[in-house]
């Protein structure tokens, strides 16, 4: 099969992207990378499809938000996050359907705070939770008998900076994580989170 990874620069892309790797041909696409792409920006969203063109799996590594007390966060905070994260993955949805072979798969990526919140983490909360409730309803009117689904991983183990925001969670080696974007890419669900930690 032939799976576009994208944000496949990053920690979880590479992990995912090195796993998918095993089975199948990757093509990564990041902001930086050989096929760049830029959620944010719909026109680069379509010329990515454009250049890369038909594929059998996309998966999306991709989502940044602010973490900060409600007390300082704004409207811009709240704006930035769901643009980045949320409306960056559902556009990858969207705009890349038409380029899925028939039964393909999307997977999207979420994260534990959808389920467990942490302090300064109110707007990755609110990004997850969207993603995951958008994943849900949308399998039911995906055509041509395609697939989706979200990786919604613990903080990774490999993420250190990132511990001591997370205290008492699991840590959840890359690898895998990994896996589980293999099983979303090669099962059969559609419609699931897999949640991880």
């Amino acid at each position: 099969m032939k799976v576009l990874v994208v944000g496949a620069s990053g920690r979880l892309g590479t992990a995912a992207a090195n796993a998918l790797a095993e089975r199948h041909e990757v093509i990564r696409a990041s902001r930086s990378g050989d096929v760049e792409v830029d959620l944010i920006d719909t026109a680069s969203i379509q010329n990515m499809f454009e250049k890369v063109g038909k594929v059998d799996a996309v998966v999306a590594c991709t989502g940044s938000v602010p973490f900060k007390p409600m007390a300082d966060l704004s409207e811009e905070d709240f704006k930035r996050g769901i643009q980045d994260k949320v409306l960056g993955q559902v556009n990858l949805v969207r705009l890349g359907v038409p380029y899925l072979n028939d039964a393909g798969s999307l997977t999207l990526t979420t994260g534990v705070l959808a389920r467990e919140p942490i302090n300064t983490g109110i707007v990755a909360s609110l990004a997850n939770g969207a993603l995951e409730s958008f994943v849900m309803a949308v399998a039911a009117e995906l055509p041509r008998g395609l697939r989706i689904n979200a990786v919604s991983p613990s903080v990774l183990e490999e993420a250190t900076n990132y511990h001591d925001y997370f205290p008492g969670f699991s840590r959840i080696p890359a690898e895998i994580v990994g896996q589980a974007y293999v099983k979303s890419v090669d099962g059969i669900q559609t419609g699931r989170i897999f949640s991880l930690g």
